[in-house]
């Protein structure tokens, strides 16, 4: 209980999540701390965080409880089908075409087996936040977590439409981007503006670019440069059948070199239970 509030940092969403009224769970919390004789928990009328004596019954509590949850996990394979519940971070583009198709074919056939996706642009903590794997590009992930690779190489495009480049002309090289109509795209995890990074030959070049127009969402940045607004810079998969069709032409491609893809990490610490290894599998990456 004392966890969860923690957790939730309130103690209504956490009596909610576990199925208790709120007075309860404050008399259960109030007798734990008379039963410590400690102050545990330091609460305003907008906040509420643990004390310092909390933070100590935190780090004894949260391995002491994951260790019971990855035993209870093991007990798993005693079952006559796979079940479990398997929590996932990940980024929106991974989650509709890397994920949700794997999930779709994995729950189809076990119905015990229960997937939560957590689409997020940021990067959370595995253990703090209870997930048991998220997904990465490869290029920022952790070195003390197991690594599956679920998605092939990427390529980034520049694009625009014909009606632009027409009026425009067509950028030679990144730096030509500086007298181009740019469509910007702010991270929502860092609040900053993208920087357009290219590679040629070896040498890495990023680039600040301006334009009347910021996104915080790909599909807006692909739907402003398709009527003509100016340049965007996305994940090929993006724009490939725009470019096909001949709705969108794309630019400087020699300086897009691929890059890592996406990954699945987890703690290489955790008892992985049968239904999390199922899904590992049908996510996993095969050239």
């Amino acid at each position: 209980m004392f966890l969860a509030v923690v957790e939730d940092r309130s103690f209504t969403r956490a009596a909610a999540r576990l199925g208790l009224s709120q007075s309860g769970l404050s008399h259960a919390i109030r007798r734990l701390e008379s039963r410590l004789g400690l102050r545990l928990l330091s609460r305003t009328t907008r906040s509420l965080a643990p004390t310092e004596a909390g933070e100590e019954v935190l780090k004894t509590l949260r391995p002491a409880l994951a260790d019971i949850q990855d035993r209870l996990v093991s007990l798993a394979q005693f079952r006559d089908r796979p079940a479990g519940t398997i929590r996932i971070t990940t980024p929106e583009h991974a989650a509709r075409t890397i994920l949700w198709p794997a999930v779709d074919r994995l729950t189809a056939g076990n119905p015990d087996i229960h997937v939560e996706l957590n689409v997020e642009s940021g990067l959370s903590d595995l253990v703090a936040e209870r997930f048991d794997a998220g997904v990465r590009l490869g290029e920022r992930l952790e070195k003390d977590m197991i690594a599956v690779r679920i998605s092939p190489r990427l390529r980034m495009a520049a694009v625009g439409a014909p009606s632009y480049f027409a009026r425009r002309g067509v950028p030679v090289t990144p730096h030509d981007l500086s007298l181009h109509a740019c469509i910007n795209l702010r991270l929502a995890s860092a609040g900053i503006l993208y920087g357009w990074e290219f590679e040629k030959d070896g040498h890495a070049l990023e680039v600040r670019v301006e334009g009347q127009l910021v996104f915080n969402r790909v599909d807006l940045i692909v739907r402003a440069a398709t009527a003509g607004h100016g340049i965007g810079f996305v994940g090929e998969e993006h724009v490939a059948e725009l470019i096909a069709d001949g709705r969108l032409a794309r630019v400087l491609e020699e300086w897009c070199e691929p890059f890592d893809g996406y990954y699945l990490y987890y703690p290489s610490r955790r008892q992985n239970s049968v239904a999390f290894n199922m899904f590992v599998e049908a996510v996993r990456f095969r050239d």
